[in-house]
């Protein structure tokens, strides 16, 4: 849904950043969105309302873009002023994100486009409305290193050598097994937290992902075994609250929940 491509000297490209029902203008207004050159403002879609704004096309031709996202610090603006955007309308009214840096050339290609593709936002936007993205994290604690207990030596031999004790070997190969089956019930404990967890969650929810689980960064105080996102109605966020920390009561888990956001995971690909 993008047209990307080489800009005329001076020209303007719509920049989209959502599509609405029954969008108030005044509630994006005032932002600076991601050229405050120009304000932020609506588009008519018929029974729909696309949130948009003019930017210089010569800011999105794909070597600019292309440049653009090899910066951090520019893309993570970029997307911070999107996603600023994209919150202020969803507080207001039912809002379908669209990805970062959707634009089109001039406001009636964009009313073209995003007409076409009116069916899919009116049943994304009947999916999501009333409802709020949580996100769950699950972490069981990191594994204390431990090695085997070294090998016992005998006493000296009459040449002042030693060697190891009769069965020393033996010894520890089964400390060492039992190391690595301890750590195998550590590992089998925890997935099961996850499926109790992700299982109590998602008969509360209206939707769900399960995403995968980020490696352990250092400092951190355990292991991640369940990323996921829910799609929950706003009168249970509550009881979502009060089961996250019902269940880190019951397995001992850390529980993290995050949100609410808005549902850019469950819009799906419009």
């Amino acid at each position: 849904m993008t047209d990307r491509g080489p800009a005329v000297a001076g020209a303007l490209a719509t920049y989209v950043f959502a599509v609405c029902r029954d969008a108030d203008p005044a509630v994006v207004r005032d932002l600076p969105g991601i050229d405050d050159a120009a304000p932020v403002r609506a588009l008519p879609l018929g029974t729909l309302t696309a949130v948009i704004q003019s930017v210089p096309a010569a800011d999105f031709t794909d070597e600019a873009w292309q440049s653009r996202l090899s910066d951090q610090r520019e893309l993570e603006r970029y997307a911070r002023a999107h996603h600023e955007v994209v919150s202020a309308a969803a507080a207001a009214s039912p809002t379908v994100p669209l990805p970062l840096a959707t634009l089109y050339h001039g406001d009636e290609r964009a009313r073209q486009a995003l007409a076409e593709q009116a069916d899919r936002f009116h049943s994304a936007l009947r999916r999501i409305a009333r409802h709020t993205e949580w996100g769950v994290k699950v972490y069981t604690p990191a594994e204390t290193q431990v090695r085997p207990e070294p090998v016992a030596p005998s006493p000296p031999a009459p040449t002042g050598r030693t060697r190891p004790a009769a069965g020393a070997g033996l010894a520890y190969l089964e400390r060492k097994r039992g190391m690595h089956q301890r750590r195998e019930r550590r590992h089998d404990d925890a997935l099961r937290t996850a499926e109790i967890v992700d299982a109590e969650v998602s008969r509360l929810a209206t939707a769900f992902r399960r995403l995968r689980p980020h490696s352990a960064q250092a400092g951190e105080r355990g292991v991640q075994v369940l990323n996921a996102t829910y799609l929950v109605a706003d009168h249970r966020a509550a009881e979502l609250a009060q089961l996250t920390r019902a269940l880190q009561e019951r397995t001992g888990a850390r529980i993290e929940l995050s949100g609410p956001w808005v549902p850019y995971s469950f819009v799906g690909e419009v």
